[in-house]
């Protein structure tokens, strides 16, 4: 399967002008399975999200259906969504025939303030695609090894979408290769690069890590990029055939 992953410097704030970012990385990116950019890519990540929030039916996901049967691919991306009082930094897959899943970040990001604005997921969610089980998770989920625990290898790919800031990019690049190692399977984690709208930078160093813990592909850091990698589910299973340690999970 091929995955192909954008490292975007989104736009802060103009959600057409970040649509027309991706539809342009799309029609430069190689024949792909999947098409996976950064959380909130409409939008930025800020105080600013709420006030920007559409609704589930809204433009960006008619876009994103579009792009998904355009391209013939499974496209993937966070964006705001407003229900009723509450908003959600939700994750959508949105599939080639214009059916969609989506997820809603459970992890919201005290720190930044997005606990007091965004409303937080509760269910955890595994979807599958041309023969794979896949798990959705974004950004500071990835610090939650509970939360993302690969029980009876529910999955073999973990999908993280982020806004990690570049201050913190040890720590980002360390917790992809931990939750694939302990989790027994493949971990992308597509990062924005460049700076927001309120000074934060970004140093993007999305990844594609490999069950033992090793970049298969990784993306130039603090560079706007296109990054495709081709997965191998034959040796994933071979592996844990054959270091099985998942049977010892407690």
């Amino acid at each position: 399967m091929v995955v192909t992953f954008y490292q975007q410097d989104i736009v802060w704030g103009d959600a057409d002008a970040n649509r027309h970012r991706v539809e342009e990385a799309l029609v430069s990116a190689p024949k792909s399975d999947i098409f996976v950019v950064p959380e909130t890519f409409t939008t930025g990540f800020g105080d600013h999200m709420a006030a920007l929030a559409e609704p589930q039916e809204g433009p960006t996901l008619q876009w994103a259906r579009r792009m998904a049967a355009d391209y013939d691919l499974l496209f993937v991306g966070t964006w705001i969504v407003r229900e009723g009082d509450n908003c959600y930094n939700r994750l959508h897959w949105v599939y080639p025939d214009g059916n969609f899943g989506h997820y809603d970040k459970a992890h919201t990001f005290r720190v930044s303030g997005e606990y007091d604005i965004i409303s937080r997921g509760t269910r955890q969610e595994v979807f599958e695609y041309k023969g794979w089980k896949i798990k959705p998770a974004v950004c500071y989920d990835l610090r939650f090894p509970k939360w993302l625990r690969n029980d009876n290898m529910s999955y073999d790919l973990l999908l993280v979408c982020a806004n990690w800031p570049g201050s913190r990019h040890e720590a980002w690049t360390t917790l992809l290769k931990a939750r694939a190692i302990e989790n027994l399977c493949y971990v992308l984690g597509c990062n924005r690069c460049g700076e927001d709208g309120v000074g934060g930078k970004y140093t993007g160093n999305s990844a594609l890590i490999d069950y033992k813990g090793f970049p298969l592909a990784e993306a130039e850091p603090s560079a706007d990029r296109i990054v495709s990698v081709t997965l191998d589910k034959e040796r994933l299973d071979a592996f844990r055939d054959r270091w099985p340690f998942y049977l010892d999970f407690d």
